[in-house]
């Protein structure tokens, strides 16, 4: 018994190492007559491992919170801390090499180089951050095996179904081994069924590896897989369910 509380008691200790925290996070646009208040005084916690959905109505700020977690845009007032740094200060240059080093990206819209190879597109970032040629190919061997493109390395993105383009471009987000993941509408370009395949392949990576995956979506499939639900309404969390 005193084996399974202490099993039990490592275990919460090894999941509340914390990715992400969000501190009175605003984010206004516009002024006087036209101010919109896309983010409202939020505060946030994402720990390693997690599978968190971001929910709400359009226009609610799904994607305004995405954005400035992973610092592609700075908020009006409030903080960003990844990884224990605050991004929300940081210059340009050293916030677009710290969000390589530490931030995944998935889009809706692949985002892929079309002139790459699939493997090439993988690679990309890892060649940004001074991989050496050994550890790259490693690692892209072993991630294109893990999401089912096997075969494909040297094929472009227009020689690929929507459905491999986006698991080259998980493969793409996970490769360098990023503290977080980050997923816009990931599955909106896709069919139910490849959609359903791409999720489970990345909810199946994520118990794995316990790599850290947010989502921002309106897809039911995203939600009933997710671990945690954050809903937005009108800029502001009104809601943070925490399932088993």
């Amino acid at each position: 018994m005193n084996s399974t509380n202490t099993d039990i008691d490592a275990n919460s200790s090894t999941n509340k190492v914390v990715v992400i925290e969000t501190k009175k996070l605003c984010r206004h646009f516009g002024e006087g007559d036209t101010l919109v208040k896309a983010l409202k005084d939020n505060d946030l916690v994402i720990e390693k491992g997690e599978f968190t959905a971001i929910i709400g109505p359009s226009g609610s700020g799904k994607s305004t919170l995405l954005q400035l977690i992973g610092g592609l845009d700075t908020p009006t007032s409030g903080d960003v801390i990844l990884d224990d740094k605050n991004i929300s200060h940081m210059n340009g240059t050293e916030l677009s090499d710290f969000r390589r080093d530490h931030i995944g990206f998935i889009f809706q819209a692949y985002n892929l180089i079309p002139v790459l190879s699939a493997k090439e597109n993988i690679e990309y970032i890892m060649l940004l951050q001074g991989i050496s040629e050994a550890e790259r190919h490693r690692r892209v061997a072993k991630i294109m095996q893990e999401v089912g493109l096997d075969g494909l390395e040297n094929r472009r993105p227009a020689q690929l179904s929507g459905g491999q383009q986006q698991r080259v471009a998980v493969a793409r987000a996970m490769v360098s081994q990023p503290s977080l993941i980050l997923a816009d509408e990931p599955t909106a370009n896709l069919d139910s069924k490849t959609g359903a395949a791409l999720l489970d392949m990345m909810k199946e990576l994520n118990e794995k590896e316990n790599m850290t995956f947010v989502f921002s979506t309106h897809d039911p499939m995203i939600m009933e897989r997710a671990k945690r639900i954050i809903r937005l309404v009108d800029g502001k969390i009104v809601d943070d369910e925490r399932r088993g």
